[in-house]
């Protein structure tokens, strides 16, 4: 049996990016290149193009998608939420959350590497002009301990500049979900004394994009996002990670004449996987926290396997138990249980969804009113009620009482209930019941809530009446 060498784990202590002393380790991938790049590339370019377009694409003259926090307002896929929609947020939130988590649990940090944001933007457009203006990684590490001439003047400018373009167009971008393109485009057509904080606005979100890419970039990753960490309790031995197939590799040794000498494995110490890693890790150690499943290292060792006459796959998407065991199976327990957990809360959410209301109400007896007795033996109290027109087209409203026969329903003042288009109205109302038909001194009554024959939603509230002798 081929001996397997063991090497210690004291790089598990330490972040690639950061020396002993705590300084910052600057990292020059080499451009990466290969079939899972190109991958990479093609998905890179779909969802780069979803998102500066999104906010452009119009249903039914509302945005497609609106984020907008600052008036409590949302828009997704055409129809309007509102905070009375939050138990729907949150539902959602947790199914995004639960999802992730399923592909964590299978697929590792598939996420990271092909869908995140962060990765998109700093691999596939960032790193991308790096490369067409400073060159390969040792041509930017040359440039980089030069010192200051025309040449380096003019490369980190031209690069700066560019950086800064694209940041102020995702700030745009961003600014675009959380308050329409529309009032984006008004911003950025008046003067900035007109809509200050709108300006700031862009202005803060331009120079944290700006960092981010420029200048924290990997960090964002290694240091700050808690998700990195979070495999350390999501992954297993079944899940399907890059990792390095150390039974077929080791013991590495280098190439003599050209050659693997007999003995050794098929990894010959190269270190490409090395140098093309973003986050600056060495995959052969094993999973760590630094590596995104950028895949890199896959098309940088396929490279030199092929070179070498051995078959492609020593560095691929793999589970610990298939290279130990032979194992492939990934509907364990685990996954079992998440499928399960996230098929449930998708189920309520569509059925909350479908089940949701265009108009809803809200009821609340003034505070310290008791009842009061009206002529014809009537009974009356007086509510205070708060509508919300979710949709967007007026309606004109009408209230009714489902179980009493008789009982009415006033408003105090103009009689009218008219609802604007998306729009928050509230009014003061009494409702009279027969004193003949109370029974209790508190009597449950269902308010129902009508556009011409339809009944868009029912309401629950208490009466209060005398008690009878």
């Amino acid at each position: 049996m081929k001996e397997v060498y063991q090497y210690d784990e004291e790089f598990r202590d330490t972040i690639s990016t950061v020396d002993q002393k705590g300084k910052r380790i600057w990292v020059y991938p080499k451009k990466p290149a290969g079939k899972f790049h190109n991958y990479r590339l093609y998905v890179s370019i779909f969802l780069l193009a979803l998102l500066f377009m999104a906010p452009l694409i119009k249903v039914n003259g509302q945005p497609l998608l609106l984020f907008n926090f600052f008036e409590r307002k949302f828009i997704i896929f055409g129809a309007a939420f509102w905070p009375q929609d939050f138990y729907l947020f949150v539902i959602a939130t947790i199914a995004f959350f639960v999802f992730i988590i399923l592909f964590t649990v299978v697929f590792g940090r598939v996420w990271c590497g092909w869908a995140c944001p962060q990765t998109i933007f700093m691999e596939m457009v960032f790193r991308k002009i790096e490369y067409w203006i400073e060159g390969d990684a040792h041509k930017q590490r040359k440039l980089d301990k030069q010192d200051w001439n025309g040449e380096k003047i003019r490369k980190k400018t031209i690069k700066h500049v560019l950086f800064f373009l694209i940041a102020i167009l995702i700030s745009h971008t961003l600014m675009a979900y959380l308050i329409s393109f529309d009032q984006v485009k008004e911003i950025v057509q008046q003067a900035p004394s007109e809509n200050l904080a709108g300006f700031i606005g862009l202005v803060v979100f331009t120079g944290l994009f700006y960092f981010n890419f420029a200048f924290f970039r990997e960090q964002a990753c290694t240091t700050v996002c808690p998700y990195g960490r979070l495999q350390g309790v999501l992954l297993g031995k079944d899940s399907i990670v890059v990792a390095y197939d150390w039974k077929r590799g080791e013991p590495r040794g280098k190439l003599k004449k050209g050659k693997i000498q007999e003995g050794n494995g098929d990894c010959i110490a190269c270190k490409m996987c090395v140098h093309v890693c973003p986050t600056g890790i060495d995959i052969k150690n094993g999973t760590q926290l630094e590596c995104v499943n950028c895949t890199a290292c896959i098309d940088a060792c396929d490279d030199i396997m092929t070179k070498v006459n051995r078959p492609k796959g020593l560095i691929r998407y793999a589970s610990h138990n298939s290279i130990e065991e032979g194992q492939k199976a990934l509907f364990t327990p685990r996954v079992a249980g998440y499928s399960g957990l996230l098929a449930l809360l998708i189920g309520v959410l569509v059925f909350m969804m479908s089940t949701r209301s265009d108009v809803e109400a809200t009821v609340m007896r003034v505070p310290g009113m008791l009842f009061q007795e009206q002529p014809n033996d009537m009974i009356s109290n007086l509510y205070n009620i708060q509508f919300i027109n979710k949709t967007f087209d007026d309606i004109n409203l009408e209230l009714r009482l489902k179980e009493y026969e008789g009982g009415v329903i006033r408003k105090v003042g103009e009689t009218d209930l008219h609802l604007p288009a998306s729009s928050n109205e509230e009014g003061v109302f009494f409702i009279e019941l027969p004193k003949s038909s109370i029974q209790n001194a508190k009597t449950s009554l269902t308010i129902q809530l009508v556009a011409g024959e339809e009944i868009l939603d029912e309401v629950k509230t208490n009466f209060l009446g005398p008690v009878k002798q």
